[in-house]
């Protein structure tokens, strides 16, 4: 008997497989679940700032408006590689819109931080 030889050192061994069957259409789902959440707490947030007292009309609610529409376009667009990189500018401006209420950007940071680890998933799992 044999034994079999060891693999030689300048051979990396595979990377562990994630075990899903399709591991790009679960990352996109995940992209775009996060988009879509984004968006519709976006239009939900609207009356809950004006009853909070927010000075929320004319570019602040047009900005809110702009983003959620956005986030659901890019939601639908996860097939496209440079989504990933305008779903990062999303959150960008998202956080930027806290000039017009401190509440969006409490929603900026909690999304962006959604992001982030939608982000860190797909990195893990594509490499």
């Amino acid at each position: 008997m044999t034994s079999p030889e060891p693999d030689p050192p300048d051979q990396a061994a595979p990377a562990p497989r994630s075990g899903l069957r399709n591991p790009q259409a679960a990352v996109r789902g995940l992209g775009a679940g996060t988009l879509v959440l984004e968006a519709i707490v976006l239009l939900l947030a609207i009356q809950p700032i004006r009853i909070m007292g927010g000075d929320l009309s004319g570019w602040g609610l047009a900005s809110v408006i702009t983003l959620a529409v956005l986030a659901a376009l890019l939601a639908g667009l996860m097939r496209r590689s440079w989504a990933w990189t305008a779903g990062t500018v999303l959150q960008v401006l998202l956080l930027a819109s806290g000039l017009f209420h401190w509440s969006l950007a409490a929603l900026g940071l909690i999304f962006g931080g959604a992001w982030v680890y939608a982000l860190h998933v797909r990195r893990s799992i594509l490499g």
